[in-house]
């Protein structure tokens, strides 16, 4: 069952096309990840795909539904009231900078969405969130304020905190991008044992090992299309030029 079509979907900024007529599907259980060089088009692609930012060409459907497509006399067109709600539940966002409120406890952040939006009885969000805690390594912080957090563990917390809402679908935008290398262990290993749950994660990444061995498919972005698209061992191996150039300066580093 495919739980995201993305197709034929173009994104402008100030005239300048960043995503140029890309089309994908995600089927239920399957984990995806996109990789490219910086400015390739693969953030503002999870942003379209979240809403975040609004498309200018295409058509995206979850589960079924449309929730968002430009008509033909090009206006944008997007759900509203509780359809949108609705659309919205489908998915959820790991941002790269946790996004955390500041002033809210760990419990409390994880279990604010699901009582104040979904509306859910709050002694069984508690307990939920205190048994996402418990999978994260995390039983031990949830008085704990973002600030007496490490990077590894606020982004646990945001983990968590996504997870809450029970999504069908699980969003990460280069999870560990703002860790210390030390720290980006932490998180890889949690986002591993989702994949065992059968989760379904579109993951933005720069841990190329780490995506070749989680990953369903694996998508290369380059200049906001997708330049090759497969299996993992079909896209890394692949005797293609830009990939292989764009592996090469990764392994630099």
């Amino acid at each position: 069952m495919k739980l995201l079509e993305m197709n034929h979907i173009k994104k402008e900024f100030d005239g300048v096309s960043v995503i140029k007529d890309i089309s994908l599907a995600v089927e239920e259980g399957e984990i995806l990840s996109i990789i490219g060089p910086s400015g390739s088009g693969k953030s503002t692609l999870l942003r379209c795909a979240t809403m975040l930012e609004q498309i200018d060409g295409g058509e995206i459907r979850y589960m079924g539904e449309t929730a968002a497509q430009v008509d033909a006399q090009g206006n944008r067109v997007y759900p509203k009231g509780a359809q949108a709600k609705k659309i919205h539940s489908y998915f959820g966002l790991v941002f790269q900078n946790f996004n955390l409120f500041p002033h809210y406890s760990v419990l409390k952040n994880i279990a604010d969405a699901p009582i104040r939006i979904q509306k859910r009885d709050k002694d069984e969000v508690y307990r939920e969130a205190r048994e996402l805690l418990e999978k994260m390594g995390l039983s031990d912080k949830e008085d704990a304020y973002p600030c007496q957090l490490s990077g590894g563990q606020c982004q646990r917390v945001a983990i968590a905190r996504a997870l809450a809402l029970n999504p069908k679908i699980l969003f990460f935008d280069e999870p560990t991008s703002a860790l210390d290398p030390e720290l980006t262990g932490e998180v890889l290993k949690v986002i591993r044992s989702l994949a065992q749950l059968q989760i379904t994660m579109v993951i933005v990444t720069h841990e190329m090992s780490f995506a070749r061995d989680i990953s369903d498919r694996v998508i290369f972005m380059d200049k906001g299309v997708v330049a090759l698209e497969g299996r993992p061992d079909e896209v890394f191996d692949a005797d293609h030029a830009r990939i292989r150039e764009f592996l090469g300066k990764i392994s630099e580093r």
